[in-house]
């Protein structure tokens, strides 16, 4: 299994101690407020609420949508959807599009941002994060619609990722989805529910109906579809939390620097390539913060938003004690 961000249960039996302040997920600290739940919505099997499809389709621009229990479940499917293939994963990037699309017979490779357009063209299926996780690095819109119309032609797929889309409009392609593109988009990262367990899947019919077979019946809980709709209708939360984040985004990077740390990021997290990486983590935990801690393709440290004005105080201290340890 993969390691991944939140794993406080793994933090508390290492170091022994629970008053942690959990950084490590880049999941927005403030959590959309869950409306009350309909009693029925615990009782009756979880059809698929059109209300709810409709109410996607029109905060993400995209013409057609399938609700998924969390991203997490269409990047496991899609590889199951092709034949063995040549696929190209943009790296470094989430580790789960590379693990799942290793399997299946398919033929993988990861490659560097910098070098996917050249890859273009030696890849039936090309997998993107826009923003890119960890990294926080974009990809422009013009240029991942170029790629997927390049690999539709040939019976390709471009899959783009866009978990962490929501505080950068201006870059996200689920506003058509041609052949060949697919988007994913997940509700628990600028939202803050990722314990809801939905995403939802852009892409032309015939794919999300084959996804949807996959998938099976009764994907998405009746709670989850009741609070997501009322999330995604709610545009004057997602105006101001836009705001919020961008402001708390800028504060972040502004730390970090102050500290000696080059970040780059997005308005829910940072990510440094730091070369002290693992004693950067042990200094963190030691002060009761957890941070994510990258050592492969992506060698260095995440840090998601402090939650309250209390929790940016005890960063900026254990910033300002791992500052002085290294004089």
């Amino acid at each position: 299994m993969l390691e991944h961000g939140g794993n406080l249960r793994q933090a508390t039996l290492r170091y022994g101690r629970a008053d942690w302040l959990d950084l490590s997920t880049g999941i927005n600290p403030e959590w959309y407020p869950a409306p009350a739940i309909a009693g029925n919505a615990w009782h009756r099997l979880p059809e698929p609420d059109p209300a709810l499809v409709q109410a996607a389709q029109a905060y993400y621009g995209a013409p057609l949508m399938l609700p998924v229990a969390g991203t997490q479940a269409a990047i496991q499917a899609l590889p199951c959807l092709r034949l063995p293939s040549r696929v190209v994963v943009a790296a470094p990037s989430y580790a789960e599009h590379a693990h799942h699309w290793a399997q299946h017979g398919h033929k993988l490779r990861q490659v560097p941002y910098d070098a996917l357009d050249a890859a273009i063209s030696e890849c039936d299926v090309m997998v993107v994060v826009n923003p890119n996780n960890p990294t926080g690095a974009t990809v422009s819109r013009e240029k991942l619609l170029d790629w997927a119309a390049q690999l539709s032609a040939r019976g390709g797929w471009l899959v783009v990722d866009e978990a962490f889309g929501d505080t950068a409009l201006q870059a996200s392609v689920a506003g058509g989805t041609p052949d060949g593109l697919i988007v994913l988009r997940s509700v628990g990262k600028f939202f803050g529910l990722a314990g809801l367990r939905l995403g939802f899947v852009a892409a032309q019919p015939a794919l999300l109906d084959a996804l949807a077979d996959l998938l099976g019946p009764w994907t998405v809980s009746g709670p989850a579809q009741q609070v997501a709709l009322a999330a995604l209708r709610d545009t004057a939360w997602q105006e101001r939390m836009r705001t919020q984040l961008r402001t708390s985004g800028q504060r972040l990077q502004s730390l970090l620097a102050a500290h000696g740390i080059r970040s780059s990021g997005s308005a829910l997290f940072q990510w440094w390539p730091e070369a002290h990486a693992e004693a950067f983590h042990e200094h963190m935990a030691r002060q009761g913060i957890w941070v994510r801690l990258f050592t492969n393709a992506a060698r260095g440290i995440r840090l998601g938003l402090p939650p309250d004005e209390a929790g940016w105080q005890r960063l900026e201290h254990a910033l300002t004690l791992w500052t002085k340890d290294k004089q």
